[in-house]
């Protein structure tokens, strides 16, 4: 899943321009949602995401990278984290994630396995079945499992 390009080239310096990382970007076509996720070391919280909220809604509305009327949100990337880039998956290799493609591979469309490596531009995933070479490109949306310590 990546993050649309142009919304990532005026988003991302306000972020970081306030001492965040953006963790993502999705925009919901149909529900008119603009998510934008920001995380930092230390957590995120509601403070966190005003904050954000106020600076990005201002360069927005000046702008106007989205035609028409959408709701923005700003939250943490939560526990099951969606990934976005290569560097996400690096950055997670050794946990789960549950990930989508956009067409078929190793028959199916759908997987849940453990990150195993990134070789490239291809994100090597374990699961029962064995090890599945996912190219990059071809992921529609990953996410993490949440790992509870009980």
């Amino acid at each position: 899943m990546r993050m649309p390009e142009h919304l990532q080239r005026l988003i991302e310096p306000v972020v970081t321009g306030l001492g965040y990382e953006l963790a993502g970007i999705e925009f919901d076509a149909r529900a008119r949602v603009l998510r934008v996720y920001i995380d930092h070391p230390q957590g995120i919280g509601l403070d966190d995401c005003s904050k954000v909220s106020y600076q990005l809604s201002g360069m927005l509305d000046v702008e106007d990278p989205i035609p028409g009327q959408y709701q923005l949100e700003i939250s943490s990337p939560g526990l099951d984290r969606p990934l976005f880039t290569l560097e996400h998956f690096k950055r997670f290799t050794g946990r789960r994630v549950r990930l989508q493609t956009l067409r078929s591979l190793d028959g199916q469309r759908r997987f849940k396995g453990e990150i195993a490596g990134v070789r490239g531009d291809v994100i090597d995933l374990e699961d029962d079945n064995g090890l599945h070479a996912i190219p990059f490109d071809l992921i529609d949306k990953a996410r993490l499992i949440p790992e509870f310590d009980i």
